[in-house]
Parts: C-alpha cells; sequence; structure tokens
C-alpha cells in the first residue's frame, strides 16, 4: 500500500487496519504483521537527519562565561558553584552528573574556572575537561570535606562581596555544608546568573533547536502513519522511538488515548486505540543537548462535532497566546490571552476543570522545562532570544483532552515558531 495515501476512509479500510484523520487515509504499511515487535516499512525507509550540525564551539562557551562573571559583578556575587549537571554543560561542554560524592565547579567572578572532584576520580576528570575553560582541579580524599575545598578556591580567587551564589540544582547537603565552612559568607541564589545566561539563546542555539523541532516532526509524521484500530499506546509509542533512531536521534513521546487525553500528563493505566478515539502524542528529540517539545493531538476515525469544536477552540487558544507575544510585555500576558478564549467559550477559570489546567507555555532550552513560563504572576519582560512553548491545553475529565504545543523563539521581529501548526483537526501537520 502507497505511503501517506490519500482517500476516503471505507469499513473495508478499517478492517484491514488503516487509520484516517477525518476522512484522510493514512496507509498500514509494516514489514510483516502489525507486531509490536515490527519496524512498520515507512519508519524503516527514513534517512538520518544528522548532516550539517554546527555544535556549540569554544568560543561560546568563553563568551558564555564571561557574561556570567559580568553577571556576578552586578548581582555582587564573587563566585558560583554547580555541580556537573545541565549548566555545568552549558559552561564548559562536560556532564558529570550527580552522586553522594561533590564534584563541580566553581565559576569565580574573575579568573578561571575551577573543578572540585574526590581524589580518585581525578584521572576520568581530566579526560573531560576541556583546559580551553581553566585546568585547575582541586581534589578531596574520601576522609576531607569538599566543602573546605569550594571555599578555599573561592578565597584564593579573591572575595569583595562575601556571597557564594548556589545553582539551583545543587543539593541540599552541599550548599548546606558550604554554608557551614564558608564563615563569614552569605549563601545566595545563581539562578540570577545561570538563567540570565541560559535563558537568552544564540543563533548556533535556535539553529540546534530548530533541527530537533524538525526531527520531531519527521518522527511523528512516520508514527502517525501507522496509527490503526487495535494499536496499543506502547505500540505507539515504541514507533516514534523507532522513528526518531532511523533519523540519526534519541527521542520518544508519550501516547493518552481516549478519555486518559484529558490528563495532561497521562495514565499509567494501559491503553488501546480504537475508532473514534482522541489520541495524543507529546515528546520530542535533543540536538546537541537542545530540546524540542512539540505535542498533536488527532481522531482515529471520523471526529465527531465536539471534538472538532474542542480542537478548533484550543486552535484558537495557541493562535491568542502567539498573538500576544511581544518584546517588552511581560509574559504573564500570554497565558492570560490563551486563557481567556478557553473561558470566554464556557470552560472553567483559575485552572479548574474542565478547562485549562497548567500554564500556557514554558521555557526551553539544554532542558525541555526551563525559564521562564507564560503564567499568571511571571512578570518577565519578553526578551529577544527568549524561547518557549505555547500549550494551552483544553482538558475535559472523562471526555478527552486537546493539546497542540509547538515551541517558538523571539527574534528581533518579534516570535517564530520552530515547527508549523497543525492546520486542522484532520491534518497534524501543516
Amino acid at each position: 500500500m502507497a505511503q501517506n495515501r490519500r482517500s476516503f476512509l471505507s469499513m473495508a479500510a478499517l478492517s484491514a487496519g488503516a487509520v484516517t484523520f477525518s476522512g484522510q487515509l493514512y496507509g498500514k504499511s509494516v514489514q510483516k504483521t502489525h507486531s509490536e515487535f515490527e519496524i512498520p516499512t515507512i519508519i524503516e525507509n527514513l534517512s538520518p537527519m544528522t548532516d550539517g550540525i554546527v555544535p556549540i564551539t569554544e568560543a561560546e562557551r568563553k563568551q558564555r562565561i564571561a557574561k556570567a562573571q559580568q553577571l556576578m559583578d552586578q548581582h555582587k556575587i564573587d563566585a558560583i558553584f554547580l555541580e556537573g549537571t545541565v549548566s555545568c554543560y552549558y559552561f564548559t561542554g562536560m556532564r558529570w552528573g550527580q552522586s553522594e560524592r561533590t564534584f563541580g565547579i566553581v565559576i569565580p567572578a574573575k579568573g578561571s574556572i575551577s573543578y572540585i572532584c574526590p581524589k580518585f576520580e581525578e584521572d576520568r576528570a581530566m579526560e573531560l575537561i576541556n583546559p580551553a575553560f581553566g585546568t585547575e582541579v582541586r581534589c578531596w580524599e574520601e576522609h576531607e570535606s569538599p566543602y573546605a575545598v569550594i571555599v578555599g578556591v573561592i578565597k584564593d580567587k579573591g572575595v569583595k562581596h562575601n556571597r557564594i551564589g548556589m545553582e539551583e540544582r545543587v543539593r541540599f547537603f552541599i550548599a548546606d555544608g558550604v554554608k557551614k565552612i564558608a564563615t563569614g559568607f552569605d549563601i545566595v541564589d545563581a539562578t540570577p546568573i545561570t538563567a540570565g545566561c541560559r535563558m537568552y539563546k544564540t543563533k548556533t542555539e535556535l539553529a540546534l533547536m530548530q533541527r530537533a523541532s524538525d526531527v520531531t516532526i519527521e518522527a511523528y509524521k512516520a508514527a502517525f502513519a501507522t496509527i490503526r484500530p487495535g494499536m496499543s499506546q506502547t505500540e505507539l509509542s515504541n514507533n516514534i522511538s523507532a522513528a526518531f533512531r532511523k533519523l540519526g536521534f534519541s527521542g520518544g513521546a508519550s501516547v493518552q488515548v481516549g478519555k486518559y487525553s484529558a490528563l495532561p500528563h497521562g495514565s499509567i493505566v494501559p491503553q488501546t486505540i480504537h475508532e473514534g478515539d482522541v489520541v495524543m502524542v507529546d515528546g520530542g528529540t535533543s540536538c546537541e543537548g537542545y530540546a524540542s517539545d512539540i505535542t498533536r493531538t488527532i481522531v482515529v476515525g471520523k471526529p465527531t462535532q465536539r471534538q472538532i469544536d474542542v480542537w478548533n477552540l484550543e486552535q484558537e487558544a495557541q493562535n491568542a497566546a502567539f498573538a500576544a507575544i511581544k518584546i517588552g510585555a511581560a509574559c504573564e500576558v500570554v497565558d492570560a490571552a490563551a486563557r481567556a478564549v478557553i473561558e470566554n467559550h464556557g470552560f472553567n477559570k483559575n485552572y479548574k476543570l474542565p478547562g485549562l489546567p497548567h500554564r500556557t507555555g514554558h521555557g526551553i532550552g539544554l532542558e525541555g522545562h526551563e525559564w521562564t513560563n507564560f503564567v499568571k504572576g511571571n512578570k518577565t519582560p519578553i526578551a529577544v532570544g527568549m524561547c518557549f512553548s505555547d500549550e494551552p491545553t483544553i482538558s475535559i475529565p472523562g471526555e478527552f483532552g486537546i493539546r497542540l504545543e509547538d515551541c517558538l523563539y523571539i527574534g528581533e521581529d518579534g516570535p517564530h515558531f520552530f515547527s508549523k501548526l497543525s492546520p486542522s483537526i484532520e491534518q497534524p501537520f501543516g
């Protein structure tokens, strides 16, 4: 059967295992049988989308460190400490992770980065460290205090304000350990420094996010073509993951069916797709660490008028949110714009259901959810380089939910979506 062939649905086609989005037939095509252990032909035929990717350069990471140091000076912070997590990767290109043994980096307001490392891990750390950002590794033995080592580094780099910033992912026992050692110092939040850098994406970062978005759409297109009545959510989810792999990326998506689509983050209850069901797919991938996050919601078979009306209202709310995005405006106005559309059509206010149960959008970058949010009370001004999701879900408990999610960036001339929007309930892809 030809892939993505369009025709009107017949019951014969349904019984043969095809799926339609209100009259548009997406052909059934698998290697042998509709087994959860088989990769459908349309997915098997995908080609990698890995050519032309430009990673973050050393020069750009040095610019990030320099900006962090400028922000530290503005906020009167002598140094910040980060564990080996996402912000460490952002500044140095190195990931380490977290264990009960303290590892991290000190970025001082002046001077080069220092690494704090368990002594027996020093050789491995040296393999991962890029000397372009600093080569000093201060080690601690098992019977010694890593917190004293952190404080010693900061004192050696020079102290002006007696303030040490802790990145938000630093665990309490480390921050508390430093606090007990650092007599005379204030331990403060480093988010103005880390978020002050990471929230504003460069052209290189935006290009990586664009690739992640493009790959996600291609994976979805192929996997959606395999949807059929009788398919389990697990099989569809596996098809999506397989499509990402064939495209050269690691990614996946949650799949929620029927009444479970009203739960924004789904249910653990196993689900099977039937004709007439709403199917909500939410997921993405990453490119050089930069994330995509896209949701598409369709109906298997012919949608009811109720499903069409709610889907169209969701589309209107998503568009209203986008139209409200203005450089310099507070982030909360975007949430208000989407919420007003939904509430003006009779749905509940203040997160109550049926209605919009969560914020309209979140920041995105190296993490799928990061600073800052389209949510009531957020006065943060929208600025060039920021990236957000636009996803004002409509949830109707016991019935279904509709979410359309596309991510966007703020250019010099205003907002731009990374992905083409769904034109209609019958056409999930623009």
